[in-house]
């Protein structure tokens, strides 16, 4: 495993490497350019070790590369970087580099054989695509792609709006409050020791390994903690509403802002958003953005007056109608409103 690693990591880099001149000499070399040149590279006898491993996930390796530099194109991403031996590795299979029985629930993969795996649910459709990762932690995980049709989701006929927020993580329209548990904050003086303790060793000594071993697992615990809040938020959010509102934030900006892009990152509000897309998607439910310069926390959720300025300290505030907000809770109010307006589900609202 460790060698088909190697492998694909070597390839990734030459490629990208060889790309990288080529687009600095004003010249393009495509995914066919690259693949034929790798048919040359595996015939040089200093290179006969390529030959050693499957060649599909090598061949891989190129198709993920084309997409990176395809994203960077597109402007979607930063151009492509090198891949690290110290990171996340991967090996992607497709039908022809792996064999699948469903019945034993059996892996079987080109040049390695058979693997032991614990299988987290049951597979009942024959993959298309089978990846072995390896995290900075030292765990190994096999991801399997399925086409699969999810179960529909009744509809309930109720629709919400969300405000996203530091001290809680949301805030419904309906009046419910999401706690950010702040998982980063919780473990940030256990980690700040193990990087110290990491800065004492020496680089690539076997304690160094431990320690970076050690920082990788606190790193993972946290990922994952964070991880299954926003996919239970979400799950939950799916099955009880059929049209969510959310306020398309500027996070890539708002992270600039050096006294709330730690805090901003711990609550994964993008990563929030982005999941409850996904879901609702899968089962058939709708999400609507409202415009981000839509004043959602200085509007009057009564009368629709806009205040004329609202520092964050201010969490409360008194509408010269008389009505008495919680900022978060009128802020996502607003933003069902607009949103039900924007989608025509539900009753128009006009906020004047």
């Amino acid at each position: 495993m460790a060698q088909t690693f190697g492998c694909t990591r070597f390839v990734y880099n030459r490629f990208l490497t060889e790309r990288t001149k080529a687009f600095k000499d004003g010249q393009r070399m495509n995914y066919n350019q690259s693949s034929a040149a790798l048919t040359k590279l595996k015939q040089l006898p200093e290179y006969v070790w390529l030959n050693q491993v499957s060649s599909v996930p090598v061949q891989q390796s190129l198709r993920h590369l084309q997409t990176a530099f395809k994203n960077f194109f597109n402007k979607q991403t930063r151009y492509p970087t090198f891949k690290k031996k110290s990171g996340n590795q991967s090996a992607e299979y497709t039908s022809s580099g792996f064999k699948f029985e469903i019945g034993n629930q059996r892996l079987l993969i080109a040049k390695m054989g058979r693997f032991k795996v614990k299988f987290s649910r049951h597979v009942s459709v024959m993959p298309t695509t089978v990846t072995i990762l390896q995290r900075p932690s030292g765990k190994y995980f096999v991801s399997f792609v399925v086409d699969v049709v999810p179960a529909p989701t009744p509809e309930t006929g109720t629709n919400v709006g969300i405000d996203f927020g530091i001290n809680r993580l949301a805030t419904l329209s309906t009046g419910e409050r999401v706690a950010n548990p702040k998982y980063l904050n919780k473990y940030q003086r256990k980690m700040a020791r193990i990087q110290k303790n990491l800065a004492r060793k020496k680089k690539g000594s076997g304690r160094y390994i431990r320690c970076r071993k050690k920082l990788a697992i606190m790193h993972e615990k946290i990922a994952n903690s964070r991880k299954d809040v926003l996919n239970k938020l979400a799950w939950n959010l799916v099955n009880r509403f059929d049209t969510i509102c959310v306020e398309d934030l500027n996070l890539r900006g708002m992270v600039k802002n050096h006294h709330l892009a730690r805090s901003l990152s711990d609550a994964s509000i993008g990563a929030a958003i982005r999941t409850i897309e996904t879901k609702a998607k899968m089962h058939g439910k709708e999400v609507v953005k409202v415009d981000r310069w839509f004043p959602s926390s200085k509007m009057c959720c009564v009368c629709g007056s806009v205040q004329e300025s609202m520092p964050l300290s201010v969490r409360k505030w008194t509408c010269k109608c008389g009505a008495i907000h919680d900022r978060d809770e009128c802020a996502a109010i607003n933003i069902l409103a607009v949103g039900q307006t924007v989608s025509g589900c539900g009753d128009d609202v006009s906020l004047s």
